[in-house]
């Protein structure tokens, strides 16, 4: 008898082949695709549902999270099944308790998951890499694997000089000896970061960054001698332009590995394509040596939300640290003298500004969100709108509002969402054999944005709304391709006796919300937050997590452990 059979769904196998309309069963987590004459304990109606591998998202950052919340919310409702964390060199492990305090102020910076929640939602007591990834085994909702990253390697071997100066050889080889255990203990592979936007509570580089390209190297070729690993890295030129030598550090890093390096984030224009094909460039050079370097790109614009409550971007102002640094009330206070708006309009329009000048458009800045009863109004408008409405000057309307809200106006700078053009080129990146579609950052960066979007964005705004890809390719983008960068055995595909990780969506619906604020973190603690619409079913191993957007409650998750989850990749393929 089956556990569970679907019924007279569309199914999309994660291939690319054409759907096909077919029952689907599950037996002991496993896909059962011979299901004449089985009975089943339970039957879900899929009729008018598309049956799909469930998704797999490479980039994340819900290793704190998990801990406190093991659906991974909202990726589980967007039909994210699998989710890899410990990206860009941030784990919260091996350090130990003894770099609690730095890592959570260094977590809060650098990704925007606030101190309050990591001080109260973690115990900070785990004594190694094992301690803390055994914590999630039997206790998750969903698929998780862990990378392991170079700052709390470093941390851990050289302490608070770790953001100071090179390691010595010894200092390496303990790095070494600390990656190897992680990557017995089932970590996933080797993470690390040296772009210059990743800076400590402090303002200072964050220990990778410290790091040469020799450790670089020396801790990728650690990962060679542990089946089912990989590399992630981040560098500065990802935002800007790969240089020589940042293609050279990493290819040596794939070779010295033997595996796939996988980069965040590739951008993409129809007015400057040589950008992007110049960074494409790096995956040909790459293999010409017989290393692989795999970019990530987003089917969808990131909007990122600005705040005077956080600051961040804005205060890189001129003239604007100081006073975006005040205690809440002395801000508000601050924000409502007309000689101090006056001194920061000037700072934000001056040569100075540099980039970031365009900011002080003020009239182009949407209201995203708004707070206080008097401002409820304004929610979804720009604020040139609100300005000529009242008939005053752009600025001034933008203040008004901030400090009625208290500071926590969320504030969206205007981004086209680019012409035909640009979302040809988007949609021709995203089937590139050098990129996979994801990076979503989810988990991270919660006062900003919610990149658990990026499954239903793609289904709705890509496939449905603009047909720029087929369902069948998309699914295919989602699920087999990244399963395969990884190496997860079994996953990513409807297949028999592969394991019964499922979404079952509406096509007609599939999509998602806006973000909006929930202080649902521990301790009080704010993020954003993004509703799923025609994700009618999301299963784990056989086991259902979501029905009808609800969470089941039920935590069927594997903790995904490298050379037992995950075969090795080469970088040769």
């Amino acid at each position: 008898m089956l556990d569970l059979l679907i019924r007279a769904g569309a199914v999309v196998d994660g291939t690319g082949a054409p759907s096909r309309h077919a029952d689907v069963g599950v037996r002991h987590g496993r896909i059962v695709t011979d299901v004449d004459g089985e009975s089943a304990t339970r039957t879900i109606d899929a009729d008018g549902l598309v049956v799909a591998p469930g998704f797999v998202d490479v980039h994340t950052h819900y290793d704190a999270q998990l801990t406190w919340d093991p659906t991974a919310s909202p990726s589980i409702y967007h039909g994210v099944t699998t989710v890899i964390g410990g990206n860009c060199g941030f784990t919260l492990a091996p350090a130990g308790p003894d770099h609690a305090d730095y890592l959570m102020r260094m977590m809060a910076r650098v990704e925007g998951i606030p101190v309050d929640a990591l001080s109260s939602g973690l115990s900070w007591d785990w004594t190694s890499y094992e301690d803390w990834l055994g914590r999630f085994e039997g206790d998750i909702a969903v698929n998780a694997g862990f990378l392991v990253g170079h700052c709390a390697l470093r941390r851990s071997v050289m302490g608070a000089e770790a953001t100071e100066r090179e390691a010595k050889d010894d200092e390496v080889a303990a790095m070494q000896r600390l990656l190897a255990d992680a990557l017995r203990a089932g970590g996933l592979g080797f993470s690390s970061t040296q772009s210059n936007t990743h800076n400590d509570a402090e303002g200072r580089p964050v220990p990778s960054r410290v790091a040469t390209g020799a450790e670089l190297i020396a801790l990728a070729g650690t990962v060679r001698d542990q089946p089912g690993t990989t590399l992630e890295f981040i560098t500065a030129g990802c935002l800007s332009s790969f240089s020589d030598d940042e293609v050279e550090l990493m290819t040596g890093m794939s070779l010295a590995a033997d595996r796939p390096l996988n980069w965040n984030l590739l951008g993409v224009s129809a007015a400057n394509p040589d950008f992007h094909n110049h960074q494409l460039a790096a995956s040909d050079t790459a293999a010409a040596r017989g290393g692989r370097i795999v970019a990530l790109t987003l089917p969808h614009v990131m909007r990122i939300r600005l705040s005077f409550l956080t600051g961040f971007v804005l205060d890189g102002l001129p003239g604007w640290r100081e006073t975006l640094h005040l205690p809440v009330a002395e801000r508000v206070r601050a924000l409502s003298d007309p000689e101090v708006r006056a001194r920061l309009a000037a700072g934000a329009d001056s040569p100075e500004a540099g980039m970031l000048r365009g900011l002080a458009k003020w009239e182009r800045l949407d209201l995203a969100e708004t707070f206080a009863p008097e401002t409820a109004a304004f929610a979804g408008r720009s604020v040139g709108d609100v300005a000529a409405e009242r008939g005053i000057d752009p600025f001034d309307a933008l203040l008004d509002i901030v400090v009625a809200d208290e500071l926590r106006t969320g504030l969206h700078p205007a981004l086209p969402e680019g012409s035909d053009e640009d979302w040809r080129m988007r949609a021709e990146a995203w089937r590139d054999p050098r990129t996979v579609v994801g990076g979503s950052d989810a988990g991270a960066h919660l006062d900003m944005m919610c990149g658990a979007i990026y499954s239903t964005s793609l289904l709705g705004s890509a496939v449905r709304e603009r047909q720029l890809l087929s369902i069948e390719e998309a699914v295919r983008q989602l699920t087999e391709v990244p399963a395969q960068l990884y190496g997860l055995r079994n996953r990513g595909r409807i297949a028999a006796n592969a394991h019964a990780d499922l979404v079952l969506f509406d096509p007609e619906t599939v999509g998602h919300g806006p973000d909006r604020t929930r202080n649902d973190l521990p301790g009080g603690a704010a993020r954003l937050y993004a509703e799923a619409f025609g994700i009618k079913h999301v299963i784990v191993n056989g086991v259902e997590v979501v029905a009808d957007g609800s969470a089941t409650g039920a935590s069927p998750g594997t903790l995904l452990r490298s050379g037992r989850d995950t075969e090795t990749v080469h970088a040769a393929g």
